[in-house]
């Protein structure tokens, strides 16, 4: 039994032993060795599996990870935007805190009114804006939260009310929308009249005026016409300069209060064709309308606000007596030529500073256009139509007018307006321009003084009508001017002696006709010292004019030539074919040049006519320099001032000297800025009435004794 028990505690030992080798051995093999460093195929497979279960339990806990992370980041984005709510919210009450406090709106259960809530102390932050829920139980109850136009953020304006001030910025309307707040105008009675007020802020959007001119600007400006103003904004965009009107949104449920009181305005008023047709009577309508219409729409928007009733008025006065926002353009005193192309095409407008430009105004059907050329067409007394689909007149403030319709115009009906100053120019003006020198001024003056004969001829739109215009208030008040005109474009002075006269086209019959030549014949039965034709085109015309020359009437026209000698050359071939030796009545030739690239307009050339029997020459006296921009004198006359001489005994020193006291003149009125027509006329008539007094107060520099004033 003993040797049993020996023999297996010896097992025993033998087995510890063993394992504690075998434990030496495994961690003799985990420390590095160079043989250890290079794995072996099985240890490769293993790391491979080992690296692979690593791998799915990280896919397999990466889930929750990233739920977590999308809860966490979510969480953080709606903490900023409550943030940015709030930093709203507070803006706006920052705003309105500044001006008056805002109404509450109460319900009245009894008569289902909303009555201004008297407010109970001081205004706190969190009664200025509803929150949700009390947004959602109002909106419930068919309540809308209404904010007063006077709590509106304003500029202080000393002086006239801009239009930009009266309503919302976009910036803050965006905001207050963002927040789910929407506006009324508390200051109208919402249960009278909810159609204007509920929709009077939202229709009219005015446009909002910028602090700091935007890049590519190249200019803005304001228009006013019948008391609603427009911005008027000219930029750069890409490779072309555009012209854009900013006109205030109607919005339907104004537009359709708009029509209603048309409508009344209507069917209340009476007006006879002798009205519209007479431009004096033509305003006095206008005032009519405009009082009656503000009228009803103070009836039905009592508490309106006056900037507004005054835009809404213009409004109509442009629908119902004018050509709409056209109105704008033809008001916009740098425009010279209006083109609408068709409704397909955006109008185009001429600028004296940058010419041809786009606009952002398109007419929206070819039935406004053939309804504007009607308009047009009734206040001359023409017509237009299918059968006569040309159309020669002018507007009440004198701009002249063309419009072709379709299909002879084959893209669309078209209309033409040609603009003419509503301040006219006068010589002071083309002195301080450049396009006259003071030189050709006086030389001017001299010749109209003392009834010398004056063709103006250049191409078009070079100035030839107003350089007539500008010299006509050198003539004397006591001598007779008969004007003849396609279209009346004249305007001079209130103290001469004139009679305009215009042609009139025929019926769609052929009768009723009342043409040029018929004109000229007839102005010379009427005792004429002065006869002034607005164009030359025919043989007819021509000869007449020539005639007059000759029985001793003094003539100015005009006529379509680039320079002197083309002048002559347009004169003696047809279509006019005058003879040769007739050019002699002609005294003076002055011939204007407009450069295109540089937007300018200029006396090109100043000559006079050496006519025999076969043929005629021009002898230039002044010519202008492109280089210098100056006009000099290129030769000496051979005829002008021998003529004058002859005609008024005159020597040529005291012709010379009278050219130094008209240059005396020009240049104290150019000194003392008086430049508009009728004060330029006074001093004019002053001249003619008592000269040597005028001197008198020239020399002492009395502008209020030479003015009357």
């Amino acid at each position: 039994m003993k040797n049993k028990k020996n023999i297996g505690k010896f097992n025993n030992k033998i087995t510890n032993k063993s394992k504690k080798l075998t434990k030496a051995a495994t961690k003799k093999s985990n420390k590095p060795t160079k043989e250890s460093n290079k794995p072996t195929k099985e240890s490769k497979g293993n790391i491979k599996n080992i690296k692979k279960a690593k791998k799915v339990k990280k896919e397999i806990k990466k889930p929750k990870k990233d739920i977590k992370n999308t809860e966490k980041l979510k969480k953080a984005e709606k903490a900023k935007l409550l943030k940015q709510i709030k930093e709203v919210k507070e803006k706006i009450r920052e705003k309105q805190l500044q001006k008056k406090p805002i109404k509450k709106v109460k319900i009245s259960q009894d008569k289902g009114k909303l009555k201004p809530a008297k407010p109970e102390g001081k205004l706190k932050p969190g009664n200025l804006l509803l929150s949700k829920k009390e947004l959602n139980n109002k909106s419930e109850l068919g309540v809308k939260k209404t904010i007063s136009r006077e709590d509106t953020p304003k500029k202080e304006s000393k002086g006239k009310l801009k239009p930009s001030n009266l309503l919302l910025s976009k910036k803050e309307s965006n905001s207050k929308s963002e927040l789910g707040v929407k506006e009324t105008n508390l200051r109208e009675d919402v249960s009278k009249k909810p159609l204007g007020v509920l929709d009077l802020d939202k229709g009219i959007k005015q446009p909002t005026k910028q602090p700091t001119k935007q890049k590519g600007v190249l200019e803005t400006y304001e228009i006013e016409v019948d008391k609603a103003k427009v911005k008027v904004e000219i930029k750069r965009e890409a490779s072309n300069i555009t012209y854009t009107l900013h006109t205030p949104e109607i919005g339907i449920a104004t537009a359709f209060l708009l029509e209603e009181i048309r409508n009344e305005l209507v069917s209340a008023t009476t007006i006879s064709m002798k009205e519209i047709t007479d431009p004096a009577a033509f305003n006095t309508i206008k005032q009519r309308f405009m009082q009656e219409a503000s009228s009803l729409i103070q009836e039905n928007l009592p508490n309106i606000n006056p900037k507004i009733k005054e835009f809404l008025v213009g409004k109509l006065m442009q629908d119902m007596l004018g050509l709409g926002e056209i109105e704008f353009l033809i008001n916009d005193l740098n425009l010279e030529e209006i083109v609408i192309l068709s409704s397909k095409e955006f109008v185009r407008v001429y600028h004296e500073k940058y010419g041809w430009l786009p606009t952002n105004l398109k007419i929206a059907k070819e039935d406004e256009i053939i309804n504007y050329s009607n308009i047009i067409a009734r206040r001359v007394g023409r017509q237009i139509t299918v059968l006569t689909p040309l159309l020669d007149a002018h507007l009440v403030t004198g701009d002249r007018v063309n419009a072709v319709l379709y299909p002879i115009a084959t893209k669309g009906n078209t209309i033409t307006i040609r603009k003419f100053a509503r301040d006219p120019f006068t010589i002071i003006d083309l002195i301080n321009n450049k396009t006259c020198s003071l030189d050709i001024a006086a030389m001017l003056w001299l010749a109209i003084e003392y009834e010398m004969n004056i063709l103006i001829s250049g191409g078009t739109a070079s100035g030839k009508t107003v350089l007539l215009n500008c010299c006509m208030p050198f003539i004397p008040p006591n001598h007779r001017i008969i004007s003849v005109e396609d279209t009346r474009e004249l305007m001079l002075p209130d103290f001469l002696y004139w009679t305009p006269l215009v042609t009139r086209t025929p019926n769609p019959e052929g009768k009723g006709e009342v043409s040029m030549l018929h004109l000229l014949i007839n102005s010379l039965r009427m005792r004429p010292d002065r006869i002034v034709l607005g164009e030359m085109r025919r043989k007819e015309e021509a000869m007449v004019l020539f005639e007059a020359m000759h029985t001793g009437h003094s003539v100015y026209a005009t006529v379509h030539a680039d320079s002197a000698a083309e002048t002559i050359s347009r004169l003696t071939n047809p279509p006019i074919e005058v003879p040769p030796n007739l050019l002699k009545a002609v005294n003076l030739n002055v011939v204007m040049f407009r450069d295109r690239k540089k937007g300018i307009r200029r006396i090109l050339q100043i000559a006079e006519f050496e006519a025999s029997q076969d043929r005629a020459e021009a002898n230039i006296l002044y010519r202008w320099i492109p280089e210098q921009d100056k006009i000099i004198k290129h030769s000496e006359s051979s005829r002008f001032f021998e003529d004058i001489s002859r005609n008024t005994g005159m020597p040529q020193t005291e012709l010379d000297k009278n050219l130094e006291e008209k240059k005396k003149i020009l240049s104290w009125l150019i000194k003392n800025k008086i430049r508009d027509l009728n004060d330029f006329g006074k001093v004019m008539n002053f001249y003619y009435t008592n000269k040597e007094l005028l001197i008198k107060f020239i020399n002492k520099n009395n502008v209020k004794a030479v003015l009357g004033r």
